[in-house]
């Protein structure tokens, strides 16, 4: 497995946070043909359990910490247009050819954008896409509130998710609905939605 990291946070120290199952996660990691080459696209901190898990397949992995990169910031604060395209496609690696990503984990980083920075953003990765590439997202639904950061979650052996960061103070959540997160995922349309025990909800998009 051929890694590709950019920015990363550093390691958050352990902490001991219950783990949640998310069926639409562990569907799609344990997916991934091992007879096939994927290229997966990141948007999180790096971590060895999410690289263990991914390294059962071909998968080679990009990674681009948005949040530690300043990107979040950097996307919320550009208008819409070609500036706010500009600052989306400087944020993501460029795919070698060949190497288009195949698969897009997102995590809950939605909830800390805009709509059209979102919008900017999923554009950017669909011009990196290959066809029929899926995203994966968290979004807050149930708690009105959500940390001020976003979370870094890592999987479990069992394909379960953790948050490992450390908790900040606590903001509104713009609680999307799935047609708000339709309209602004740069083409990627819904094909599946879970509702999970911790109150948020778990979608994925394909192109």
């Amino acid at each position: 497995m051929a890694v590709s990291l950019r920015r990363a946070k550093p390691t958050a120290p352990p902490g001991s946070p219950a783990a949640f199952h998310a069926p639409l996660f562990h569907d799609l990691v344990s997916g991934l043909a091992v007879t096939e080459r994927h290229v997966v696209l990141d948007l999180g901190a790096a971590s060895t359990g999410m690289l263990a898990l991914l390294g059962r397949a071909r998968c080679r992995v990009e990674i681009a910490d948005l949040a530690y990169s300043g990107g979040i910031e950097q996307l919320n604060a550009s208008k819409a247009g070609s500036a706010l395209g500009s600052v989306a496609d400087s944020l993501l690696p460029d795919p070698s050819p060949g190497g288009e990503f195949g698969l897009i984990f997102c995590w809950d980083l939605p909830n800390y954008l805009t709509l059209n920075a979102l919008a900017a953003l999923m554009g950017a990765i669909r011009r990196r896409a290959r066809p029929r590439a899926r995203v994966h997202a968290l979004i807050y639904y149930a708690e009105r509130e959500m940390s001020g950061q976003p979370a870094r979650f890592v999987p479990t052996e069992v394909g379960e998710l953790i948050d490992l960061s450390v908790q900040s103070a606590s903001v509104a959540a713009p609680r999307y609905s799935p047609e708000d997160l339709g309209n602004s995922m740069g083409g990627f349309v819904l094909d599946r939605a879970r509702l999970l025990s911790n109150g948020m909800q778990e979608f994925v998009f394909e192109l």
